[in-house]
Protein backbone atom coordinates (compact mmCIF):
# COMPACT_ATOMS: atom_id res chain seq x y z
CA UNK A 1 0.00 0.00 0.00
CA UNK A 2 1.13 3.52 -1.15
CA UNK A 3 0.26 6.44 1.05
CA UNK A 4 1.35 9.85 0.61
CA UNK A 5 0.97 12.38 3.48
CA UNK A 6 -0.07 15.94 3.07
CA UNK A 7 0.98 18.16 6.15
CA UNK A 8 3.17 20.44 7.40
CA UNK A 9 6.03 19.66 9.12
CA UNK A 10 4.49 19.21 12.92
CA UNK A 11 5.20 17.60 15.77
CA UNK A 12 1.42 15.79 15.44
CA UNK A 13 1.78 14.73 12.04
CA UNK A 14 5.37 13.50 12.45
CA UNK A 15 4.09 11.59 15.36
CA UNK A 16 1.55 9.83 13.54
CA UNK A 17 3.53 9.04 10.82
CA UNK A 18 5.62 6.93 12.74
CA UNK A 19 3.27 5.13 14.18
CA UNK A 20 3.44 3.30 10.20
CA UNK A 21 7.27 2.77 11.19
CA UNK A 22 7.66 -0.50 11.09
CA UNK A 23 4.98 -0.99 9.01
CA UNK A 24 5.05 -2.58 5.39
CA UNK A 25 3.19 0.51 3.72
CA UNK A 26 5.49 2.72 1.27
CA UNK A 27 5.78 5.73 2.71
CA UNK A 28 5.56 9.50 0.95
CA UNK A 29 5.12 12.74 2.11
CA UNK A 30 4.91 16.22 0.08
CA UNK A 31 5.66 19.21 2.14
CA UNK A 32 2.95 21.34 0.68
CA UNK A 33 3.93 24.71 2.76
CA UNK A 34 7.67 24.54 1.31
CA UNK A 35 8.77 24.58 5.39
CA UNK A 36 11.43 21.90 4.44
CA UNK A 37 11.89 18.33 5.27
CA UNK A 38 11.22 15.77 8.33
CA UNK A 39 14.19 15.06 10.33
CA UNK A 40 14.80 11.92 11.50
CA UNK A 41 12.59 10.36 9.23
CA UNK A 42 14.47 8.39 6.76
CA UNK A 43 11.12 5.87 6.49
CA UNK A 44 9.40 8.30 4.23
CA UNK A 45 10.35 9.59 0.58
CA UNK A 46 9.84 13.10 0.47
CA UNK A 47 8.74 15.57 -1.60
CA UNK A 48 10.39 18.99 -0.76
CA UNK A 49 12.11 22.21 -2.37
CA UNK A 50 9.42 22.84 -4.56
CA UNK A 51 8.30 26.21 -4.18
CA UNK A 52 9.74 28.32 -7.47
CA UNK A 53 9.10 31.38 -9.40
CA UNK A 54 7.31 31.78 -12.67
CA UNK A 55 8.34 34.85 -13.32
CA UNK A 56 9.76 37.77 -10.92
CA UNK A 57 7.93 39.18 -8.36
CA UNK A 58 5.73 41.80 -8.94
CA UNK A 59 5.31 44.82 -6.40
CA UNK A 60 1.87 44.64 -4.72
CA UNK A 61 1.61 41.23 -4.67
CA UNK A 62 1.22 40.91 -1.11
CA UNK A 63 -1.39 43.53 -0.64
CA UNK A 64 -3.01 41.94 -3.74
CA UNK A 65 -3.05 38.31 -1.46
CA UNK A 66 -4.23 40.04 1.70
CA UNK A 67 -7.19 42.37 0.37
CA UNK A 68 -8.64 40.26 -2.86
CA UNK A 69 -7.58 36.67 -1.69
CA UNK A 70 -10.11 35.29 -4.45
CA UNK A 71 -8.37 37.03 -7.08
CA UNK A 72 -4.91 36.44 -6.14
CA UNK A 73 -5.64 32.72 -6.55
CA UNK A 74 -6.43 32.98 -9.51
CA UNK A 75 -3.68 34.61 -10.88
CA UNK A 76 -0.71 32.90 -8.66
CA UNK A 77 -0.69 30.08 -10.92
CA UNK A 78 1.27 32.36 -13.32
CA UNK A 79 3.49 33.71 -10.78
CA UNK A 80 4.49 31.13 -9.34
CA UNK A 81 4.60 26.77 -8.88
CA UNK A 82 1.82 25.85 -7.25
CA UNK A 83 0.71 22.47 -4.52
CA UNK A 84 -1.61 21.77 -7.18
CA UNK A 85 0.94 21.04 -9.93
CA UNK A 86 3.27 19.43 -7.96
CA UNK A 87 0.93 17.23 -6.37
CA UNK A 88 -0.31 16.45 -9.72
CA UNK A 89 2.96 14.88 -10.80
CA UNK A 90 3.61 13.13 -7.55
CA UNK A 91 0.53 11.54 -8.23
CA UNK A 92 1.63 10.60 -11.64
CA UNK A 93 5.16 9.30 -10.57
CA UNK A 94 4.18 7.12 -7.27
CA UNK A 95 0.77 5.95 -7.80
CA UNK A 96 -0.10 6.49 -4.22
CA UNK A 97 -3.54 4.37 -3.21
CA UNK A 98 -3.98 6.60 -0.41
CA UNK A 99 -3.78 10.62 0.16
CA UNK A 100 -3.85 11.63 3.51
CA UNK A 101 -3.94 15.39 4.11
CA UNK A 102 -4.00 16.88 7.97
CA UNK A 103 -5.46 20.21 8.40
CA UNK A 104 -8.09 21.93 6.08
CA UNK A 105 -7.04 25.21 5.50
CA UNK A 106 -3.42 24.96 4.48
CA UNK A 107 -3.15 21.59 3.69
CA UNK A 108 -6.44 20.55 1.91
CA UNK A 109 -7.63 23.70 0.14
CA UNK A 110 -4.46 23.76 -2.20
CA UNK A 111 -4.30 20.24 -3.35
CA UNK A 112 -8.44 20.62 -3.92
CA UNK A 113 -8.15 21.08 -7.72
CA UNK A 114 -5.17 18.23 -8.57
CA UNK A 115 -7.60 15.92 -5.71
CA UNK A 116 -10.23 16.49 -8.79
CA UNK A 117 -8.21 15.08 -11.58
CA UNK A 118 -7.70 12.00 -10.04
CA UNK A 119 -10.94 10.70 -8.71
CA UNK A 120 -9.94 6.81 -8.34
CA UNK A 121 -7.01 7.98 -5.74
CA UNK A 122 -8.90 7.41 -2.25
CA UNK A 123 -8.49 10.88 -0.43
CA UNK A 124 -8.69 10.69 3.70
CA UNK A 125 -9.30 13.92 5.86
CA UNK A 126 -7.99 14.59 9.13
CA UNK A 127 -9.75 17.37 10.63
CA UNK A 128 -7.41 19.26 13.47
CA UNK A 129 -8.63 21.94 15.43
CA UNK A 130 -10.65 24.86 14.39
CA UNK A 131 -10.87 23.58 10.68
CA UNK A 132 -14.76 23.05 10.42
CA UNK A 133 -15.95 25.08 13.90
CA UNK A 134 -14.08 27.87 13.64
CA UNK A 135 -14.05 28.66 9.63
CA UNK A 136 -17.53 27.38 8.65
CA UNK A 137 -18.47 30.86 9.81
CA UNK A 138 -16.77 32.73 7.22
CA UNK A 139 -18.73 32.26 3.52
CA UNK A 140 -15.62 32.06 1.63
CA UNK A 141 -14.45 29.19 3.51
CA UNK A 142 -17.30 27.87 3.91
CA UNK A 143 -17.55 27.30 0.00
CA UNK A 144 -14.49 25.90 0.52
CA UNK A 145 -14.86 23.85 3.08
CA UNK A 146 -18.08 22.14 1.05
CA UNK A 147 -15.68 21.55 -2.08
CA UNK A 148 -13.03 19.37 -0.25
CA UNK A 149 -15.34 17.85 1.91
CA UNK A 150 -17.39 16.76 -1.23
CA UNK A 151 -14.86 15.46 -2.93
CA UNK A 152 -13.03 13.34 0.00
CA UNK A 153 -13.47 9.77 0.66
CA UNK A 154 -12.72 9.23 4.55
CA UNK A 155 -12.46 11.11 7.59
CA UNK A 156 -10.74 10.96 11.17
CA UNK A 157 -11.55 13.33 13.65
CA UNK A 158 -9.79 14.20 16.60
CA UNK A 159 -13.20 14.94 18.28
CA UNK A 160 -17.25 13.70 17.85
CA UNK A 161 -18.01 17.23 17.12
CA UNK A 162 -16.12 17.95 13.71
CA UNK A 163 -17.79 14.53 12.59
CA UNK A 164 -21.50 16.53 13.39
CA UNK A 165 -19.75 19.51 11.64
CA UNK A 166 -18.72 17.50 9.07
CA UNK A 167 -21.95 16.05 8.18
CA UNK A 168 -23.39 19.21 8.06
CA UNK A 169 -20.87 20.87 5.53
CA UNK A 170 -21.16 17.93 2.52
CA UNK A 171 -19.26 15.16 4.00
CA UNK A 172 -20.82 11.63 2.38
CA UNK A 173 -18.05 9.08 2.65
CA UNK A 174 -16.72 7.16 5.36
CA UNK A 175 -15.82 8.07 8.62
CA UNK A 176 -13.03 5.62 10.39
CA UNK A 177 -13.34 6.77 13.95
CA UNK A 178 -12.49 9.51 16.66
CA UNK A 179 -8.40 9.89 17.06
CA UNK A 180 -6.35 12.03 19.22
CA UNK A 181 -3.99 13.90 16.28
CA UNK A 182 -0.75 12.92 17.48
CA UNK A 183 -2.28 9.24 17.97
CA UNK A 184 -1.06 8.78 21.62
CA UNK A 185 1.10 8.76 23.98
CA UNK A 186 3.86 6.28 25.99
CA UNK A 187 1.72 6.46 29.85
CA UNK A 188 4.37 3.70 31.50
CA UNK A 189 7.65 6.03 29.98
CA UNK A 190 5.88 9.23 31.25
CA UNK A 191 5.26 7.87 34.99
CA UNK A 192 8.14 9.00 36.36
CA UNK A 193 8.01 12.56 35.30
CA UNK A 194 4.53 12.88 37.35
CA UNK A 195 4.59 14.20 40.90
CA UNK A 196 2.12 13.49 43.75
CA UNK A 197 -0.73 15.91 43.94
CA UNK A 198 1.03 17.27 47.10
CA UNK A 199 3.98 18.28 45.52
CA UNK A 200 3.00 20.42 42.63
CA UNK A 201 3.39 23.65 43.14
CA UNK A 202 2.63 25.14 39.54
CA UNK A 203 -0.26 26.75 37.45
CA UNK A 204 0.83 26.09 33.96
CA UNK A 205 -1.19 28.13 31.15
CA UNK A 206 -1.54 28.20 27.85
CA UNK A 207 -0.42 31.40 26.53
CA UNK A 208 -1.80 31.97 22.90
CA UNK A 209 -3.67 35.04 22.11
CA UNK A 210 -4.60 35.21 19.00
CA UNK A 211 -7.98 35.02 16.05
CA UNK A 212 -8.84 32.19 18.61
CA UNK A 213 -7.06 31.70 21.54
CA UNK A 214 -7.52 33.51 24.49
CA UNK A 215 -4.59 33.42 26.95
CA UNK A 216 -4.60 36.43 28.02
CA UNK A 217 -7.59 36.33 30.10
CA UNK A 218 -5.96 33.83 31.94
CA UNK A 219 -3.33 35.40 33.38
CA UNK A 220 -5.86 38.73 33.96
CA UNK A 221 -7.23 36.45 35.91
CA UNK A 222 -4.40 35.15 38.09
CA UNK A 223 -2.94 38.42 38.14
CA UNK A 224 -6.17 39.32 40.12
CA UNK A 225 -5.58 36.50 42.63
CA UNK A 226 -1.77 36.90 43.16
CA UNK A 227 -1.98 37.24 46.76
CA UNK A 228 -4.11 34.16 46.91
CA UNK A 229 -1.72 32.07 44.94
CA UNK A 230 1.27 33.86 46.28
CA UNK A 231 2.21 29.92 47.32
CA UNK A 232 2.47 28.95 43.38
CA UNK A 233 4.51 29.78 40.60
CA UNK A 234 2.83 30.22 37.64
CA UNK A 235 4.25 29.48 34.22
CA UNK A 236 3.04 30.59 30.89
CA UNK A 237 4.15 28.52 27.69
CA UNK A 238 3.45 29.44 23.94
CA UNK A 239 3.23 32.92 24.98
CA UNK A 240 2.18 35.33 21.88
CA UNK A 241 3.35 39.29 22.27
CA UNK A 242 0.53 40.70 23.98
CA UNK A 243 0.77 38.18 26.50
CA UNK A 244 4.41 38.54 27.37
CA UNK A 245 3.33 42.64 26.96
CA UNK A 246 0.86 42.23 30.06
CA UNK A 247 3.02 40.79 31.95
CA UNK A 248 6.13 43.23 31.80
CA UNK A 249 3.81 46.10 31.95
CA UNK A 250 2.31 44.97 35.34
CA UNK A 251 5.56 44.06 36.53
CA UNK A 252 4.15 40.48 37.28
CA UNK A 253 6.34 37.49 38.57
CA UNK A 254 5.37 35.10 35.91
CA UNK A 255 7.71 32.75 33.90
CA UNK A 256 6.80 32.97 30.71
CA UNK A 257 8.36 31.17 27.48
CA UNK A 258 7.85 32.18 23.59
CA UNK A 259 5.81 30.86 20.97
CA UNK A 260 8.43 28.00 20.31
CA UNK A 261 10.53 28.47 23.20
CA UNK A 262 9.53 24.94 24.56
CA UNK A 263 10.19 21.72 23.22
CA UNK A 264 7.43 19.20 23.57
CA UNK A 265 9.27 16.88 25.56
CA UNK A 266 10.04 19.81 28.28
CA UNK A 267 6.52 20.70 27.97
CA UNK A 268 5.20 17.35 28.92
CA UNK A 269 7.71 17.14 31.83
CA UNK A 270 6.27 20.71 33.23
CA UNK A 271 2.76 19.19 33.11
CA UNK A 272 4.17 16.62 35.59
CA UNK A 273 4.92 18.85 37.82
CA UNK A 274 1.63 21.33 37.48
CA UNK A 275 -1.38 21.20 39.63
CA UNK A 276 -3.52 23.08 37.37
CA UNK A 277 -3.41 23.50 33.60
CA UNK A 278 -5.16 26.43 32.01
CA UNK A 279 -6.27 26.53 28.36
CA UNK A 280 -8.94 29.13 27.04
CA UNK A 281 -9.85 29.64 23.11
CA UNK A 282 -12.77 30.69 21.82
CA UNK A 283 -12.36 28.14 19.18
CA UNK A 284 -10.62 24.42 19.10
CA UNK A 285 -10.75 20.85 18.26
CA UNK A 286 -9.57 18.46 21.08
CA UNK A 287 -6.39 20.06 22.60
CA UNK A 288 -3.73 18.19 22.49
CA UNK A 289 -2.41 19.90 25.65
CA UNK A 290 -5.45 19.49 27.08
CA UNK A 291 -5.13 15.85 26.70
CA UNK A 292 -1.15 15.81 27.52
CA UNK A 293 -2.78 17.32 31.02
CA UNK A 294 -4.98 14.28 31.38
CA UNK A 295 -2.00 11.94 30.81
CA UNK A 296 0.34 13.88 33.25
CA UNK A 297 -2.31 14.51 36.24
CA UNK A 298 -2.42 17.91 36.00
CA UNK A 299 -5.89 19.62 36.85
CA UNK A 300 -7.18 20.96 33.48
CA UNK A 301 -9.59 23.60 33.07
CA UNK A 302 -10.47 24.27 29.71
CA UNK A 303 -12.40 26.26 27.19
CA UNK A 304 -15.23 24.21 25.68
CA UNK A 305 -15.81 25.79 22.56
CA UNK A 306 -18.72 23.84 20.60
CA UNK A 307 -18.92 21.08 23.03
CA UNK A 308 -15.56 19.45 22.47
CA UNK A 309 -13.84 19.39 25.89
CA UNK A 310 -17.05 17.80 27.40
CA UNK A 311 -16.35 14.45 25.64
CA UNK A 312 -13.36 14.11 27.73
CA UNK A 313 -14.24 16.45 30.84
CA UNK A 314 -17.08 16.23 33.23
CA UNK A 315 -17.54 19.66 34.83
CA UNK A 316 -16.36 19.53 38.53
CA UNK A 317 -15.53 15.90 38.56
CA UNK A 318 -12.46 15.47 36.23
CA UNK A 319 -11.77 19.24 35.26
CA UNK A 320 -13.24 22.43 35.28
CA UNK A 321 -14.67 23.82 32.18
CA UNK A 322 -14.76 27.74 30.64
CA UNK A 323 -18.41 28.13 29.46
CA UNK A 324 -17.50 32.11 28.54
CA UNK A 325 -13.87 32.19 27.47
CA UNK A 326 -13.99 36.21 27.62
CA UNK A 327 -14.92 36.15 31.36
CA UNK A 328 -11.90 37.12 33.32
CA UNK A 329 -14.29 36.45 36.85
CA UNK A 330 -15.06 32.81 35.63
CA UNK A 331 -12.03 31.97 34.87
CA UNK A 332 -10.59 33.76 38.21
CA UNK A 333 -13.15 31.35 40.06
CA UNK A 334 -12.46 28.00 38.57
CA UNK A 335 -8.72 28.52 39.53
CA UNK A 336 -9.64 29.63 43.26
CA UNK A 337 -11.95 26.54 43.47
CA UNK A 338 -9.21 24.17 42.22
CA UNK A 339 -6.68 24.93 44.63
CA UNK A 340 -8.96 25.29 47.22
CA UNK A 341 -9.89 21.56 47.36
CA UNK A 342 -7.32 19.39 46.77
CA UNK A 343 -9.09 16.20 47.37
CA UNK A 344 -10.92 17.25 43.95
CA UNK A 345 -7.36 16.99 42.21
CA UNK A 346 -6.51 14.40 43.61
CA UNK A 347 -9.74 12.18 42.47
CA UNK A 348 -9.92 13.93 39.04
CA UNK A 349 -6.30 12.28 38.53
CA UNK A 350 -7.74 8.88 38.93
CA UNK A 351 -10.46 9.73 36.45
CA UNK A 352 -8.14 11.21 33.95
CA UNK A 353 -5.57 8.05 34.24
CA UNK A 354 -8.09 5.69 33.48
CA UNK A 355 -8.96 8.14 30.57
CA UNK A 356 -5.35 7.98 29.53
CA UNK A 357 -5.24 4.53 29.92
CA UNK A 358 -8.72 3.66 27.75
CA UNK A 359 -8.41 6.15 24.88
CA UNK A 360 -4.96 7.83 25.56
CA UNK A 361 -2.22 4.83 25.10
CA UNK A 362 0.00 4.96 21.80
CA UNK A 363 0.37 1.13 21.33
CA UNK A 364 -3.65 0.97 21.28
CA UNK A 365 -3.96 3.47 19.30
CA UNK A 366 -1.13 3.02 17.09
CA UNK A 367 -2.89 -0.33 16.35
CA UNK A 368 -6.15 1.83 15.52
CA UNK A 369 -4.43 3.92 12.87
CA UNK A 370 -3.14 0.86 11.17
CA UNK A 371 -6.16 -0.47 10.92
CA UNK A 372 -7.88 2.77 9.36
CA UNK A 373 -5.51 2.45 6.22
CA UNK A 374 -6.78 -1.64 5.66
CA UNK A 375 -10.20 -0.28 6.21
CA UNK A 376 -9.59 2.27 3.21
CA UNK A 377 -7.87 -0.35 1.30
CA UNK A 378 -11.08 -2.83 1.54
Amino acid sequence: MKILFISMPSVHAIRWIETLKDSDYELYWFDVLGRGELKEQNFVKQFTNWKKRKIPYIKGEFFLSKKYPNIYEKVLPYLEITANEVLQKIILEIKPDIVHSFEMQSCSYPILKTMHKFPKVKWLYSCWGSDLFYYKNFKRHNYKIKNVLKRVDFLHTDCKRDFDLAIELNFSGKFLGVIPGGTGYKIKELESFKLPVSERKIILVKGYEHHVGRGLNIVKAIHSIEKEIQNYEVIIFGSHSKVIDYISENKLNFHFFHRHELSHNRLTELMGKSLVYIGNSISDGMPNTLLEAIIMGAFPIQSNPGGVTEEVIINNENGFLINDPESVEEIKENILKAISDLSLIENASIINQKIANDKLEYSQNKLKVIEMYKTIML
